[in-house]
């Protein structure tokens, strides 16, 4: 019995157990064949429909199969319902070489995300990062109420972050940060205090500067473990009272503009691991985080202004992995202390003034990957230098930076000990030799920079078998030779295909010529091109304008390139940036072509362009433009302006000079409220100032001489136009008075009026112009945004001396007035000589009256100094020989009297200088020595002060008439008074009279 009793139990639970196996094989059956819910299918497809996309992402959204086997979905393995959404870009915008990354932007889904997503009542998880969608975040996205994670970032997204956004109150991963070109803001932060279980916050880039309480409101989070928000434009706050940061493991505030006061509760968050404050304005001595940071894994507090020495307590943080403190004024050296950082992965001590490294110690430091130490004063020979941070870093650093450590000697074979470098920059040092064979073994290297050193010898030609080298910078040394300002010629086979493709090619002043090379069209992939001053000397091929449609950089200048562009440049850079393009100092020809919305800067200076400016300016005037400098200055372009500007209203630096371009400025113009820089001189142009451009009120400089304006000069410019620093409006026809209201340019420095028909007295107020009032000692160039890589600095054409001079670099020292060549009347203000750092004034050629200022010795920087041709009387002010700096003088053509002030430089002018006066002394050859009378020159009336050669011309004029009186009466007297003399001198004439008349007859 008890044996059939255990068998018919044996068989229950055999059957029991037969029966739940079959039932959970059923239940993973209808688990892994669950359906999706047909109502989020229709949602998904009608969100598909507003979507473009580039690479065919979607291409599994498609009426047919189960939507929960489409790309990026997740479903709920019961239920079927969507719970996971991943539409994010897997690829990094900075990619390749730092530059916007191709694959990124071919991933990038754009249009709009519409309201079908409210139909996934289910969703838990939304990543539309890395995308561009545009336009505002939508603000039913609050009513997803099961969202756990919602990623934003870099999504294209622009203008307020919607507080509905705090009506996800399950939320625990919040990320709207954006390092990319457009703008996000939130103005309150309030709606963040529902967000109870939020557990990471990442608002980088969305400007904050309104968001006043900001750190309260992040206080107040109690789960909060990550927060981030650099680059918010954050305004500094008091400290924290009570930190309830209990629990936050990484925080990052860099970009901002904190100072100390806001560290003293950072540095009390005991659990932090990660920690970035860099780019701040935090200064003075290192914190103390001895006891509070030990967990530190992640510090970087660069480009900031502490000024103490590295404290050793930082040294035993043996958690650290990535270090940080570049650009600072830390001072000192680094210590052997430094290899007890045995964590260390990335050590940045670069441009500090720090003295000297423990490299040895250096070289324990066997985890280490990065090193950078540019800036240091290592002051060694780069052979010690190698051999010191070899230790067991050999086979493991990846990257070595050393730039400008005042490194000297011979780069030796000891670099090829480090098998596993990828990035080596020793740019700006001294090191000298050729370049080490040892480097070719380095298969790795992905980018080297060997410029501004002393290299010498041949270029080696086994860099070419580097293959996966991307950049390579080795300008500024003594190479020489093939396959390779340097002395690099890259001579190659007509018909070579490189066996790599570049993003970066930077082969400025290399001999590329004289044939354009042919072995770029096969480089398809390249979104930064600098080929400038390259010895090319040809006529440029056709398939050029047909490579990279990415491209970011093209500066093909300085050449001697011809042939024509093509009708429309075809740019797309990635991520909706601008691209800057360089065609100058060449021999283009033909028509302008038709500029694409996405170029930023377009340099066509100095070409052999002709016919009319629309075709560049009024094609596809419906698309937004992106074009802030425009050069076209150099060129044969004619005809009218356009007036289309209304197009172009990014535009901040326009230089148009040197052309022959007609007709008056269009009003269109006064549209470019940007504008800083208006270069038109040396054209045909006619009409008078449009009143239209007074709402240039941006303009710096405003360049319209030589052309034929008309009009007076507007008072505008001194009301509305108050920043300028240099008005051009030399050689045209403006007249009548010169308006006061330009006394109000307080910035002014360089002021050109001349050759124009002014009529009246020089302003009073002339002395207003304060920039011109106080000695300039700024070298600083007067620039703008270049595109991405380099400034535009301004170039103005001033007359000095006589002399058309130019300047650029040096502008900011210059201050100059030209009121030459008018009909000015009047006498000199007195208040012209307060202008205490002008360098020249030129008021020749006008009808000016009265004496020179006798405070005119004040102008101590005055250079150039010309009153020439006006009607100035009186003597030259001794004073006038104080000024020291002076190199040119010139008061030809006046009614000046008097002696010539001895000085150094005025008795070294020339001659010609002082002609047409009644001046004696050097450099006069009359020197002042009749009756030894020196003359008066302070001034008075004729018969003192300046008439001390007056009374000389008195006496003569005196002793001429006694002298006449006295010859007269001893001729005169004798005949009169004796007859026998009287009767013979009569018989002589009538003698002579009857001889004349026999010869003519």
């Amino acid at each position: 019995m008890v044996m059939d009793n255990s068998k018919k139990v044996g068989t229950i639970v055999f059957l029991e157990s037969f029966c739940l196996g079959c039932l959970v094989i059923s239940i993973c059956n209808a688990i892994l064949d669950v359906a999706c819910i047909e109502s989020e299918r229709q949602a998904l497809l009608r969100f598909k429909q507003n979507l473009t996309d580039p690479s065919d992402q979607l291409a599994s959204w498609s009426n047919g199969g189960n939507c929960c086997d489409w790309t990026g979905l997740v479903c709920d393995n019961l239920t079927g319902y969507v719970i996971e959404l991943h539409l994010g870009n897997l690829h990094n915008p900075t990619e390749d070489t730092g530059f916007p990354g191709k694959p990124f932007e071919r991933s990038r889904f754009s249009g709009k995300v519409v309201s079908s997503l409210l139909d996934l009542k289910h969703l838990q998880y939304l990543d539309l990062s890395g995308n561009n969608f545009g336009g505002q975040i939508p603000g039913f996205l609050g009513s997803l109420h099961n969202l756990r994670y919602l990623n934003l970032s870099n999504a294209g997204f622009e203008g307020s972050v919607p507080p509905q956004l705090g009506n996800l109150t399950h939320l625990q991963y919040l990320d709207l940060h954006y390092t990319l070109s457009t703008y996000l803001y939130a103005e309150n932060l309030q709606w963040l205090t529902n967000l109870t279980k939020l557990k990471s916050l990442d608002l980088s880039g969305v400007t904050l500067s309104k968001a006043s309480h900001w750190l309260e409101v992040t206080n107040a989070l109690p789960s909060l473990i990550a927060l981030s928000l650099s680059n918010c434009d954050l305004d500094p706050v008091p400290p924290l009272k009570n930190v309830n940061f209990s629990s936050l493991g990484s925080l990052d505030l860099s970009y901002n503009t904190f100072s100390n006061f806001i560290s003293s509760w950072i540095f009390t968050l005991t659990s932090l691991v990660s920690l970035d404050l860099s780019h701040n304005s935090f200064q003075g001595q290192f914190p103390d985080g001895r006891r509070n940071m030990t967990s530190l894994t992640y510090l970087s507090l660069s480009s900031n202004g502490f000024n103490s020495s590295i404290p050793d307590w930082l040294y035993s943080l043996n958690h650290l992995q990535h270090l940080n403190l570049g650009s600072n004024n830390f001072q000192g050296t680094i210590s052997e202390g430094v290899g007890n950082l045995t964590s260390a992965i990335s050590l940045v001590f670069a441009y500090n003034k720090l003295e000297g490294a423990a490299l040895r110690s250096l070289g324990k430091l066997c985890s280490l990957r990065i090193l950078v130490l540019s800036g240091l004063k290592l002051s060694q020979d780069i052979s010690d230098v190698l051999k010191s941070v070899s230790g067991c870093l050999s086979d493991r650093l990846e990257s070595l930076v050393l730039v400008n450590c005042q490194l000297s000697g011979h780069m030796s074979n000891q670099l090829g000990l480090f098998k596993n470098l990828v990035d080596l920059y020793i740019t700006s040092n001294s090191i000298s030799g050729p370049i080490p064979d040892s480097l070719r073994t380095l298969t790795s290297l992905r980018e080297v920079d060997l410029s501004e050193n002393r290299f010498n010898g041949s270029f080696p030609e086994w860099f070419g078998q580097l293959r996966k080298l991307e950049v390579l910078w080795i300008g500024k040394n003594l190479l020489e030779g093939v396959a390779s300002g340097n002395r690099l010629s890259l001579k190659v086979s007509p018909d070579w295909v490189p066996p790599f493709q570049l993003g970066v090619i930077a082969l400025s002043s290399w001999n590329l010529g004289p044939r354009f090379p042919n072995w770029l069209r096969y480089q398809k992939d390249f979104l930064f091109l600098d080929i400038s001053v390259a010895r090319i000397i040809d006529t440029i091929p056709d398939w050029f304008w047909n490579l990279s449609s990415q491209i970011f950089y093209m500066n093909l200048s300085h050449n001697q390139i011809q042939g024509r562009v093509a009708g429309i440049l075809n740019t797309n850079p990635p991520l909706g940036y601008a691209s800057s393009i360089d065609l100058s100092s060449n021999f283009f020809q033909g028509s302008l072509p038709c500029l694409p919305s996405n170029v930023g800067t377009l340099d066509l200076s100095n070409n052999s362009f002709s016919g009319s400016i629309s075709p560049l300016l009024c094609c596809k005037m419906e698309e937004p433009k992106s074009l802030g400098t425009l050069r076209l200055a150099y060129n044969h372009l004619s005809g009218p302006i356009p007036d289309c500007w209304m197009s172009w209203p990014n535009i901040f630096s326009m230089d148009l000079k040197n052309n022959n371009l007609s007709g008056s400025l269009p009003s269109s113009m006064g549209s470019l409220s940007f504008l800083q820089s208006l270069h038109l001189g040396k054209n045909n142009l006619s009409g008078v100032l449009p009143p239209s451009l007074q709402n240039c009120s941006s303009l710096l400089v405003l360049d319209l001489g030589e052309n034929k304006l008309e009009g007076n000069i507007p008072n505008w410019i001194g009301e509305r136009l108050s920043r300028i620093m240099i008005l051009g409006l030399r050689s045209n026809n403006f007249q009548g008075d010169i308006p006061p209201e330009l006394c109000a340019l307080g910035s002014l420095t360089i002021l050109d009026l001349a050759h124009n028909n002014l009529s009246g007295n020089i302003p009073e107020c002339f002395n207003n112009f304060s920039a011109m009032a106080s000695v300039r000692n700024s070298s600083d160039p007067i620039s703008y945004s270049f595109g991405h890589f380099k400034n535009s600095i301004e170039t103005t054409l001033v007359v000095i001396k006589g002399i058309l001079l130019e300047y650029s670099t040096t502008l900011q020292l210059v201050t100059s007035m030209d009121l030459s060549d008018n009909n000015l009347s009047g006498q000199i203000p007195v208040g012209i000589t307060d202008l205490l750092g002008l360098r020249s004034l030129n008021l020749s050629i006008n009808r000016l009256l009265g004496k020179i200022p006798e405070t005119i010795g004040n102008m101590g920087t005055l250079e150039s100094l010309d009153f020439s041709f006006n009607q100035l009387s009186g003597a030259i002010r001794p004073s006038i020989s104080k000024l020291t700096f002076l190199s040119y003088l010139n008061v030809a053509y006046n009614n000046l009297t008097g002696k010539i002030p001895s000085s150094t430089q005025l008795q070294s002018f020339a001659a010609s200088n002082f002609a047409g006066n009644t001046l004696c002394g050097p450099p006069l050859t009359d020197n002042c020595s009749i009756n030894a009378v020196e003359p008066d020159a302070g001034g008075g009336n004729s018969e003192g002060s300046e008439g001390g050669l007056e009374v000389d011309w008195f006496w003569f004029y005196v002793s001429m008439a006694l002298g006449f009186v006295v010859a007269f009466w001893s001729f005169a007297g004798p005949l009169l008074f004796k007859k026998s003399w009287r009767s013979a001198y009569f018989q002589m004439l009538d003698s002579m009279g009857k001889k004349a008349r026999q010869c003519f007859c």
